[in-house]
Formats: C-alpha cells, structure tokens, sequence
C-alpha cells in the first residue's frame, strides 16, 4: 500500500485512488490498535499509519468524504482528559521502553528518599544540586519518569538539578527541575517581549525554558512543587547557571557572552492553567506571569513510537538532521517537517493542532525588557537569596498544608518502598 495525501489546512485527505482495495487503510489502522503493524510493511506505510494513529486516538475523525476518498478532521480544541490520555500514551510508552533500566535502578531511587513521618519532622530546608555525575543524572532520570507527563529532554544548554532537604540527615530528594534553551518561536512570548525577528534570533540566547518542575513523594503533598518553583528565581539558581555557560559560545548566534540569564520561561502541564504557578507570589508580586498560550503548534500529540519511524524512514532515504549543541531546541519539531513532506502530508495541520499550554514568565532581571531588547547591555539582577524564598514558602504554603489531617495522614503513611515506576 502507497500511501500518500492532499492537504488543506482543515484536514489531511488520502485519495482513494492510492489504497487497493478501498477498505484497506481503515483495516490496516483498526489492525494497528489490536496488534501492531507488521514487521515486513514498508518504511513510509508504517510512518504514516503509526501518525494516523496517534491522531485518532486524541479524537480526529477518520471519515469518507463525497469525492471517495479518506479524510482526517482535527477537532476544534482538546479537553484536558484528552491532553492527559495523549500524555499518558506516550509516557506508558517509553516506561515500557525503559522497564529493564527502571527496574534496575529503582531501588538506588528509594534510597534517596524520604520517610513521611521524617518529612513532617524537618523543617525541610532545600540545597541545589547540579546533576554533573552519572549518578545523578541516573537519579534524576528516573525521578523524571514518575509524573503522569511524558519524560522528555531539550537540545543544547541545559542543567538539571536534584533539590535535596539537607534538614534531614540523610539529605532526601524534595524533587527535581531542569531548564533548556529557550524555543525559538512562541508568537505570545515573542509580542509580550517586544520581538521581531532579528532581535529575537540575536537575544533569545538569554532566556531558558524550565521544563521539568516537580516534588517528589512524600514532599509533593507538602506542596514542595511550589517550593522547587520558587528556587528556580533565586540568586544561587542564576550563578550556577552563569558559572555553566561563563565561556559558552553558540553556533546559531555566534555569540561569546552567554551567561547573563534575563528570564525563564514555562508552560501549564494540561490545559491553559496551572495550579502550582498560580499565585506565586514573593514580596507582593507574581513571580510566574501568565502572558498567553502557546501556538498550539508543537509534537506533543505525536508518539515516540512514530517519532522513530519518522527518523528511520529519513536515515534510510538519505537524511541527516542532526540536533547537535547550538543548533536550537526544535530538532524534533524540523523531523516530523521532513517526514511529512516525504509523505505529502502537511505538517503545519499535523503540527498546529497540538496540545495548547498556559504560558508563564518569570523575569530575574528588574531591566529584562530593555535587556532583551537590546537597550541596555547591563543587566540589573532581581535579588532574591534561596533563604529568604524558603522562609517565605515555610510560612505561605508548608505551615497550612501541615494543618490539614488528611494531608498529614497521606504523608505519615508514605514509605520509600512505596515508591513505583
């Protein structure tokens, strides 16, 4: 079976004149969600049926349409049970991928934390740690495949820290953040800015996106994913960020002084808001401000599973896209671009309908406009001491969730035995 389609922006048409016998393309897709595609099918057959898939399974509709052929329609918009099934497929998939690795190192991660009732007796006082060994690049990874949200990782610079409660003896994970080079193009971020084109390729270099925040248990039904929240606007989060990259340089902008971090960047994990950046205050102010959503562009909807096909299928045809340090964040994103142009399949009606996501800026510096902007070449840095974030989130959020019993009980009765992957 040749597959290949016509394309208009509200849908993906396969004509039917390219599927012999007409009813083969529904049958091959209702075999995909029973038993897979087969072993011996072409490269570019298994490609496109394995991305039909993952678009039916988040609703589109697979219809014939009067001139007989085969239509997808995206649906106007994805609830957030739709956000969170899509999700969860792709992170049962990698899990599965990754059983053998998770369950080896599953115990060195409940080593590494924290009875409840220790939790409830410390006065949980965090210290960043910067995942530099393998170690700790082991314990962060497999702390990552604990959320409902797919594990996934940026191209080009990027640190991940492990938050540790130094208040117990033993030093147990609160929970884990990473931050990676910023996307290059999010319309809102960019209008919210100031940007245009040039002066966003010239000075995106200065804004990292976080992309993994979280508490682990029992600290996250203490609300220690605010607390990790809050570090990342800290002074001791930024130096370590500036002794990182003091000497970096960049292919895309060939600059040298990379260092100086004006913001951080984030996004809602479902939907359009979210519960642990709203109303984060410190000193009377946001510190995470929400400036709009994303595009709606993006990969998310697509599985790693067709992600694989994808570059399989452009390795055997003779493409190299390579994702090497520099080359911006959206190697996944230029991909699945090819592959569908391979395919004559639109990739802008695949790509726009992804999941949409609250965005949120979070600014370090009091001048980050005009720095960001190219009107000033000093940087004038908020300041704000990890002591005083942590004094602040003890008395805000910790001592109130500490007066609810059913909290208190949820976390007394945790084990690190508990813990499963």
């Amino acid at each position: 079976m040749g597959i290949n389609s016509q394309n208009n922006m509200s849908g993906l048409t396969v004509p039917n004149d390219l599927i012999e016998p007409r009813s083969s393309l529904r049958t091959a897709i209702d075999n995909i969600f029973l038993s897979g595609i087969p072993e011996n099918s072409p490269l570019a057959e298994k490609t496109t049926l394995l991305l039909i898939r993952d678009l039916l399974r988040l609703g589109w509709s697979f219809n014939s349409n009067s001139s007989n052929s085969f239509e997808l329609i995206p649906p106007d918009g994805y609830e957030k049970v739709v956000v969170k099934k899509g999700m969860a497929f792709k992170r049962d998939e990698m899990i599965r991928d990754n059983r053998t690795w998770i369950d080896k190192h599953i115990e060195f991660a409940r080593q590494n934390l924290a009875t409840g009732m220790d939790a409830l007796k410390s006065v949980i006082d965090p210290i960043i740690e910067v995942c530099e060994t393998q170690k700790q690049n082991d314990l962060f990874r497999m702390f990552r495949y604990y959320w409902s949200s797919p594990s996934s990782d940026y191209v080009g610079r990027r640190i991940r820290i492990l938050i540790r409660d130094k208040g117990l003896p033993n030093t147990p994970v609160i929970g884990i953040a990473a931050i990676g080079s910023s996307i290059i193009h999010i319309p809102a971020r960019d209008k919210w800015i100031g940007w245009k084109i040039n002066m966003r390729t010239n000075r995106i270099i200065y804004l990292m996106d976080a992309y993994v925040v979280g508490a682990l248990p029992p600290y996250n039904d203490l609300l220690g994913g605010k607390l990790i929240s809050y570090l990342l606007s800290s002074n001791e989060l930024r130096e370590i960020y500036k002794k990182k990259y003091a000497n970096a340089k960049t292919i895309i902008s060939g600059r040298s002084r990379v260092s100086d971090l004006a913001m951080i960047m984030t996004t809602s994990l479902y939907g359009l808001n979210s519960s642990q950046y709203n109303r984060l205050k410190y000193q009377g102010s946001l510190l995470f401000k929400p400036i709009g959503t994303t595009s709606g562009f993006g990969s998310l909807h697509i599985s790693n599973e067709t992600f694989s096909s994808m570059r399989e299928m452009l390795k055997d045809k003779g493409y190299d896209i390579s994702h090497k340090f520099g080359e911006g964040p959206n190697w996944r994103m230029r991909v699945i671009r090819t592959a569908c142009d391979m395919l004559n399949m639109n990739p802008d009606v695949i790509l726009k309908h992804s999941f949409k996501r609250g965005l949120f800026a979070m600014p370090l510096m009091v001048n980050w406009k005009r720095f960001l902007n190219d009107d000033t070449v000093n940087p004038i840095y908020r300041n704000i001491p990890l002591r005083k974030l942590v004094k602040y989130w003890r008395t805000r959020w910790l001592d109130m969730r500490k007066q609810n019993s059913e909290v208190v009980k949820r976390v007394a009765d945790f084990s690190p035995q508990h813990f499963e992957i």
